[in-house]
């Protein structure tokens, strides 16, 4: 995730523009919206995709020459994105349309006044039949001002040759853990433990799944309670039973799927995007790839899985709001959802589409060359019970100095003393809250 710049400040102080103004290079797009053949140009800045240029052109057609939209792509690292777009904002660029906002972005965004609250239809027609954990995303303050795009949540995968059965709790994969390893087997439980957003992540989800809070619902104040702490814990003894992999605090998402893929793991905790992966890779053993919900922290609850993905919302300094907001049902509507599910492997917000088995062409039967969510999807109702009972990440405008704190401090996880630890994160976090120490 990226650094905060200035946080949780309301507005576009002068400290937080002067520190934003190097954009000027930047904002070569502040015309108005209007392209040199005189048509009304939305621009959308989103994150790159793979197939995104063809769900625009699909928006093109259907607003029938009222406008285009234009994707301007953002660069590939979340970093570079949220600041390039922060910077343009806080330099005054009215040709920011929509913007595709990283979920833990939502709040920062809405706190500096760089976009605006959905209201009335808008806001009926962006929430209808979304997923709780998704639109919470897209909410501050109880505001809504997203339309949640696209959603991910991770899962527990395991090759059914070494395991027949997914563990159902912590303690069970521990312990099956240890055994693989006693028999000489692939053994180790792999997720992401480098000191980035992604141990961050992990640790979230075995907070919420302890039933613990890292921060009050307003995301105001500092918690870290018992549940939290009884987290750090559990974090702990994954990582010093001698059952992950030496790589631990330098495996970032890809290097996880590697050493899955290698047969060098029994477990690994990853987004969906591992699976097509592993098809494409190894199609000869894929049947044997199998998934399941997170396990749980706590026996007969259910896991609370901390969720990503990206919501679109409309600039604040747009000249052709209207339209943005337009536009961007469009681009994240039910059926586009779903092209972008099986063309990009991205999890739809709006639970109807996990269950659309209509092909991309309805008029020619389902298979690998006219796929559907099935075909695609396979692991969706596992993806889809996990999305129902979701975590997501606190909602604070200071979420990014949070970050930089978290995975400091949890890092190396193995030497985590749980009480101690949660003392250091009470401590920093709070001054995060209160934007001391940001790092630019």
């Amino acid at each position: 995730m990226g650094k905060r710049i200035g946080a949780g400040k309301r507005g576009r102080s002068p400290g937080r523009t002067a520190v934003l103004l190097g954009a000027g290079a930047l904002v070569t797009g502040m015309l108005a919206g209007c392209g040199s053949g005189g048509g009304l140009k939305i621009n959308v800045y989103y994150a790159p995709e793979d197939s995104f240029q063809k769900v625009v052109d699909n928006c093109n057609k259907a607003a029938g020459g009222k406008y285009e939209i234009v994707y301007n792509k953002l660069q590939r690292g979340s970093d570079d994105q949220r600041l390039q777009m922060a910077r343009r904002l806080a330099a005054g660029d009215t040709a920011m349309d929509v913007l595709g906002l990283d979920v833990t972005w939502v709040s920062e965004f809405a706190e500096a006044g760089w976009i605006d609250e959905w209201k009335d239809q808008n806001k009926t027609a962006a929430s209808e039949g979304v997923l709780q954990g998704p639109l919470e995303t897209a909410t501050y303050n109880g505001k809504l001002y997203a339309a949640p795009k696209n959603t991910n949540i991770q899962l527990l995968w395991y090759d059914d040759r070494i395991t027949p059965s997914a563990p159902k709790t912590w303690d069970e994969m521990i312990q099956k853990s240890k055994e693989l390893k006693a028999q000489g087997k692939p053994y180790s439980i792999v997720f992401t433990g480098a000191q980035y957003e992604g141990l961050v992540v992990f640790y979230n989800t075995l907070v919420e799944s302890m039933g613990g809070h890292i921060l009050s619902d307003d995301g105001k104040s500092v918690v870290m309670d018992d549940g939290a702490v009884k987290a750090l814990a559990l974090l702990k003894q994954i990582t010093a039973s001698g059952i992950t992999d030496p790589s631990l605090t330098n495996s970032k998402e890809d290097d996880v799927r590697q050493t899955f893929q290698r047969g060098d793991a029994a477990f690994e905790l990853n987004w969906p995007f591992v699976y097509a992966s592993y098809a494409k890779d190894k199609p000869q053993d894929v049947s044997h790839m199998k998934w399941a919900v997170y396990p749980e922290a706590q026996a007969g609850t259910p896991a609370k899985t901390t969720i990503g993905g990206y919501d679109l919302a409309v600039s604040s300094l747009s000249a052709h709001k209207p339209e943005a907001y337009e536009a961007a049902l469009c681009l994240r509507s039910a059926e586009n959802q779903k092209f972008s599910a099986i063309n990009d492997g991205v999890p739809p917000t709006i639970e109807s589409v996990y269950h659309n088995d209509t092909p991309l062409d309805p008029s020619k039967p389902a298979g690998d060359d006219n796929p559907n969510m099935a075909i695609k999807y396979p692991m969706r109702d596992s993806i889809l019970d996990a999305l129902k009972d979701a975590a997501v990440r606190p909602l604070t405008p200071a979420y990014q100095n949070m970050s930089t704190v978290m995975s400091k401090v949890l890092s190396p996880p193995g030497e985590i003393d749980p009480q101690a630890t949660a003392s250091k994160l009470r401590e920093q976090l709070n001054d995060a809250l209160q934007s001391k120490g940001v790092i630019p």
